[in-house]
């Protein structure tokens, strides 16, 4: 497995002097050394799908643009619909005048614009405030989208959409429960948060990229939102324009988790670099550390982070919610076990698809696969998985992406209800789904340090020493702490399986 000290051939430990720690210095790159394409076929079948749903919005965009069916879609969107829903066809639309606006994209497309603005500055706003008021921040992230789920529930209820009153009321249960689950591990997370954002600090070209980047993914909301303001206009029933939104939107949180995760890379490289030499400040450290992360997160690497950027969220927030529910199980054996069934399961996936891999990919330049394991094999061999399997960081940061969705669709919703009733559901949860994105591109920026601070710790604990030795020694104690606590919890469920041998 590479080490720090391997990476690239960039990095080499001073170890001159043995009554010291090691000291990362920086050394000439062979001129002649470079990295290898990875995982090119997912890139490939990345940019195709941007040229195929490109076009698609395009011209679902453009056919009811300024007159309704200019490109005689329709006709197309009926028989496809009719076999989604396995219903006959439905009769064609009678004549529509193309003055009416309830048929043309114009009509929507300002409210997926009003939701990008919304969305943009939810995101801009939590950065901005992020450097002076981190703990407040997170706190207001971990209750707020409890009461915020809760309001919304009623809301709906208020406005007759019992399903997503039900829904929202659901998610604000479950909320609530694994605030409950895991309300003792908050202080070590806020550790490890407050002390990712002083790291993030130190990088304003990090703060920088996080801005740049959702300038980039809104101009790609531009497009999209055209070609979904054309879907929401055609002249086709509700289940119809719901599976196309469907479709386009799980489009959109492909794309935008590529974004995302290209953002993560270039951070984590940066943030290695700090850790490597010390400070931000050290005399060693390269004169451009953002222009080397990102020349290499969006060539070489760039298709490690289409593969993944496929499969990790969906994976993280499954192993987040089995974990809470497991620690609460208490003595059900029964329940226990299917739980345990789900868990091995998915700690199998974790594997081989975690966001950890986005470090070692943006430090040594490995496929995504190899990424993932080297980074978890890592972990089980130092034992700082126990430490990692106690955070919540990840958790509570995507409590802020979700919570920028909500504010961002509700925003839209309002508005929408007041002009369109009828599409208020429509509009207002595609609307969320932009929010997130703008959302997640600004929250990656504290995880990308996260990520790295762990990945370090393992590989070379003094790295996080020479950088902050206070941290160091709290992460080291935590550490001795959980190490402890799972020795213990597994001497006890060996007792409880083992038969007992004493004589009667």
């Amino acid at each position: 497995m590479a080490t720090a000290q391997e990476a690239n051939g960039q990095y080499q430990t001073d170890t001159s002097s043995t009554a010291s720690p090691p000291v990362a210095t920086i050394t000439s790159r062979n001129p002649n050394s470079s990295r290898q394409w990875r995982d090119v076929f997912w890139l490939l079948i990345f940019v195709f799908h941007l040229i195929v749903f490109g076009s698609g919005l395009g011209l679902l965009g453009a056919n009811r643009f300024h007159k309704a069916d200019r490109l005689n879609i329709d006709r197309f969107t009926n028989i496809t619909v009719g076999s989604l829903t396995a219903q006959a066809a439905p009769p064609p639309p009678p004549p529509v005048a193309t003055e009416d606006p309830s048929r043309l994209t114009e009509t929507f497309w300002p409210f997926y614009g009003a939701a990008a603005g919304a969305g943009l500055l939810v995101a801009w706003t939590w950065l901005a405030l992020l450097g002076r008021h981190a703990g407040p921040m997170m706190r207001v992230s971990v209750h707020g989208l409890t009461t915020y789920l809760a309001l919304v529930s009623v809301f709906c209820f208020w406005a007759a959409h019992f399903f997503w009153g039900v829904a929202f009321a659901v998610g604000a249960a479950l909320q609530f429960l694994y605030i409950l689950s895991v309300i003792e591990r908050f202080p070590f997370t806020m550790l490890v948060l407050n002390k990712s954002v002083k790291m993030v600090r130190s990088l304003p070209e990090a703060m920088g990229v996080g801005y740049a980047f959702t300038l980039l993914v809104l101009g790609w909301m531009v497009l999209w939102s055209f070609g979904v303001a054309g879907i929401v206009a055609l002249s086709i029933d509700d289940s119809g324009r719901w599976w196309l939104l469907v479709v386009f939107s799980v489009s959109l949180f492909w794309t935008g988790a590529v974004l995302c995760n290209t953002v993560h890379v270039i951070v984590s490289g940066m943030v290695f670099l700090v850790l490597l030499h010390g400070n931000r400040s050290a005399a060693s450290m390269p004169p451009n550390p953002l222009l080397t992360s990102l020349r290499y997160a969006l060539s070489t690497s760039f298709g490690s982070i289409c593969y993944g950027s496929l499969f990790t969220a969906l994976i993280r927030t499954l192993r987040w919610e089995i974990r809470g529910v497991r620690s609460k199980i208490g003595n059900n054996e029964c329940l226990l076990c299917c739980v345990d069934f789900l868990f091995h399961i998915v700690e199998t996936l974790v594997r081989f698809f975690n966001k950890y891999a986005y470090v070692q990919i943006a430090v040594y330049g490995k496929s995504f696969n190899r990424s993932a394991r080297d980074a978890w094999e890592l972990f089980q061999s130092t034992g700082v998985e126990a430490l990692i399997a106690y955070d919540c960081s990840g958790a509570v940061l995507l409590m802020s992406v979700i919570l920028g969705g909500l504010i961002t669709g509700t925003c839209t919703g309002v508005w929408v209800w007041f002009k369109r009733g009828d599409k208020v559901i429509m509009v207002g949860t595609t609307a969320m789904l932009m929010g997130m994105i703008l959302m997640g591109l600004a929250v990656v920026v504290v995880e990308s340090a996260v990520t790295s601070i762990y990945i370090c710790f393992a590989e070379d604990p003094n790295l996080i020493e020479n950088w902050d030795p206070e941290f160091f020694i709290q992460l080291s104690q935590a550490l001795h702490e959980r190490l402890q606590y799972r020795s213990a919890r597994a001497r006890q469920i060996l007792d409880n399986r083992l038969p007992d041998s004493t004589p009667a």
